[in-house]
């Protein structure tokens, strides 16, 4: 079997065509986009975020994001999870203002957060611009962003083991059946096996539901009260924030941990498409498209967005690196925005088959990680390395909660990837004995070489 060809325009393959690999990347991040929405409801007593708001802001987010950057960068924004702590720490507040608030009244406050949050990236991102991006590259050299995209693949791996343990017979069905048409199909069936796995498990899973079969804790596979219970058509439940510096304190901090995570996501879109987006268009345009995005989404209470792994897991998958694909993704979020009854038919899909095709998405993340290391060349007989690599790998996964400390009364948490990689550009910098540097010269013959083959 040859190797698939990358296809960097999608066009040649027709617009019916290029619906359809729309489809599947929507699939791909919608059942984590939603679930923002859902944990946030439950810290505030159901009077929390709409999923019509967030999908709504999932695609206006990243067509603001493409417009920004030049429309080169393959990335779809979802909803971020790392503001999930910031969300419940705002709906517990109870004294001062909040003292006699209801739970619906405290969410414009922490989403006003969030757009302060988000204007934070633009401070980094007029850093970058001011002092060139090589500069800050030389922080960032394979040895640490390797190791921060097998990081972030790896961390997710446990909530594809816990999303496909609750049925394993709909994971397995779903995994098998995107490795079939990924190894075996031909033409169309070759890029869009996402889709495929997502379809037919779909219908294993209507029959199994018919058959009377149960998941492994007995609740039923398929739950269709939500949908009887949702509209035809509506408008988003749009709720414009407010400010307060308390929750202000709360949320924005979170940024930085968010901001270090941008950066790998970038690293990983780049090493699987195999061009530096970090330079062209570069990093302060990709930060100044995820914190718009995010300010924008808080402003009318949606959660904040971050770049989605699940996404990037499909153009490896799918060798179709077209961010055209990912605009059409992002048309598909905004139009179901105003159809509840269509979300809710697509939020029944069980987690089972979503954990069985993360399996293969989770890992193709941590997989790219580990050929960035391997076509850079990153010597690991070279120590000063091996410890990089080390502290990366083992506080990325190690921190499952992070690490939470307290600055003038307000509670800060950065998430064990912020942490990997604040930990591992501090050693990259001190370490003596560098074997890797980005000078203008050397910096142009790796973008020759390893992005553009």
């Amino acid at each position: 079997m040859g190797q698939q060809t990358v296809i960097k325009d999608a066009r040649a393959l027709g617009i019916p065509k290029m619906m359809l690999l729309g489809l599947q990347h929507m699939f791909a991040m919608f059942g984590a986009t939603i679930l923002v929405p859902i944990l946030v409801n439950s810290y505030f007593e159901g009077e929390g975020l709409s999923i019509q708001v967030t999908l709504f802001c999932a695609g206006i987010g990243t067509l603001l994001f493409h417009l920004l950057t030049k429309g080169k960068v393959p990335a779809f924004l979802g909803s971020s999870f790392a503001f999930l702590g910031g969300f419940a720490t705002v709906a517990n507040l109870s004294t001062g203002k909040y003292a006699n608030m209801t739970m619906g009244e405290k969410l414009p406050y922490a989403c006003g957060g969030i757009v302060v949050a988000g204007l934070l990236y633009l401070l980094l991102a007029l850093v970058i611009k001011l002092v060139g991006v090589k500069k800050v590259m030389r922080f960032l050299p394979p040895v640490v962003t390797g190791p921060i995209i097998i990081c972030i693949g790896l961390s997710l791996a446990p909530s594809a083991i816990a999303n496909a343990k609750t049925n394993w017979l709909l994971a397995i069905i779903a995994f098998g059946v995107v490795v079939f048409f990924n190894v075996w199909g031909r033409g169309m069936l070759k890029i869009i096996p996402i889709l495929l796995g997502v379809v037919i498990s779909y219908v294993c899973a209507i029959i199994f539901n018919a058959a009377g079969m149960t998941n492994a804790d007995g609740s039923s596979i398929l739950q269709f009260g939500a949908i009887a219970e949702a509209s035809i058509i509506s408008f988003q439940p749009f709720q414009i924030c407010k400010f307060d510096i308390t929750a202000i304190l709360v949320m924005a901090p979170i940024a930085i941990a968010t901001m270090m995570e941008h950066i790998g996501d970038i690293s990983a879109i780049s090493a699987t498409c195999g061009e530096d987006f970090v330079e062209d268009p570069g990093l302060n345009r990709t930060l100044l498209g995820d914190g718009l995005a995010t300010a924008l989404a808080g402003f009318i209470g949606g959660p904040a967005n971050t770049t989605y792994g699940e996404n990037t897991g499909v153009l490896e998958l799918s060798k179709v690196h077209d961010p055209r694909i990912i605009r059409i993704a992002a048309c598909y979020a905004i139009v179901l925005s105003f159809f509840p009854k269509v979300a809710e038919l697509i939020g029944t899909m069980p987690a089972s088959i979503i954990g069985g095709i993360s399996f293969i998405l989770y890992g193709m993340i941590s997989a790219i990680g580990v050929r960035n290391v391997v076509e850079n060349h990153v010597d690991f007989t070279n120590t000063r390395n091996l410890i990089v690599a080390a502290i990366i790998l083992v506080t990325g996964l190690g921190f499952k909660d992070g690490l939470t400390f307290t600055i003038g009364g307000t509670t800060i948490t950065l998430t064990a990837l912020a942490l990997a990689s604040i930990f591992g550009i501090i050693l990259n910098a001190i370490l003596p004995n560098k074997d890797y540097d980005f000078s203008e010269k050397e910096a142009a013959e790796l973008k020759t070489e390893d992005f553009n083959r």
